[in-house]
């Protein structure tokens, strides 16, 4: 569903910003959503909340501790506590964090691939037959640490209060009784984040230099 959503809103946002452009620039259109469709995954999947198996490692290395400690976070900011499994402040304040620096990774390595795949697309087409409406190629290392910033600052700021929002509806009374509602906020919240995140990630290419 993220995925399907994601790619509707961002392509809505990219024909809203781009304007009367949008088809001189459909390339950079293509190629943020080739990305974007990676990125949602890995997005979802990171914040989802998982069983934690087995013991925790006893190595008391650098590594082994770093392993204790990660495990020992939440899979979101805002994920609901349980039997056996509670969290302080501090934890949650380490998961933002945490989660920050893995989706900047993942960003960083998607927009290697998808960008670099992209480019070679725009370098063949423009060696075959190039034209005066042909776009400058996006450069690929700057493209990609535009993507990793994004993710992990505004991506991963914008869906840890989404998880949130998404926790306090799931909970309440009325969402108890008609599981729709809470499905419907889910797609309404979902659609009116990804309109905005795509929108802002325009503005943020443009003035870069990036797009």
């Amino acid at each position: 569903m993220q995925v399907v959503i994601d790619s509707c809103c961002a392509t809505l946002a990219e024909v809203q910003k781009r304007g009367e452009d949008f088809w001189a620039e459909f390339e950079l259109y293509a190629a943020d959503i080739l990305i974007g469709i990676v990125v949602d995954i890995a997005l979802v999947g990171m914040l989802a909340p998982y069983v934690r198996l087995g013991k925790a490692s006893s190595s008391t290395g650098l590594l082994g501790r770093f392993n204790r400690m990660a495990g020992a976070l939440p899979s979101s900011v805002f994920e609901a506590e349980r039997p056996g499994c509670r969290f302080t402040v501090q934890q949650r304040i380490g998961t933002y964090f945490y989660k920050g620096v893995l989706y900047g990774s993942v960003g960083f390595v998607c927009g290697i691939i998808g960008q670099g795949i992209c480019n070679m697309i725009m370098n063949a087409k423009r060696s075959v037959k190039k034209t005066d409406e042909d776009i400058p190629v996006p450069p690929l290392i700057k493209s990609a640490a535009l993507w990793g910033v994004f993710l992990a600052v505004s991506s991963n700021t914008r869906y840890q209060i989404i998880n949130g929002l998404e926790r306090v509806v799931e909970a309440s009374p009325v969402a108890k009784g008609a599981p729709l509602v809470a499905l419907a906020f889910t797609v309404g919240v979902r659609f009116a984040n990804n309109i905005y995140g795509g929108m802002q990630f325009i503005d943020w290419a443009r003035w870069s230099g990036v797009q």
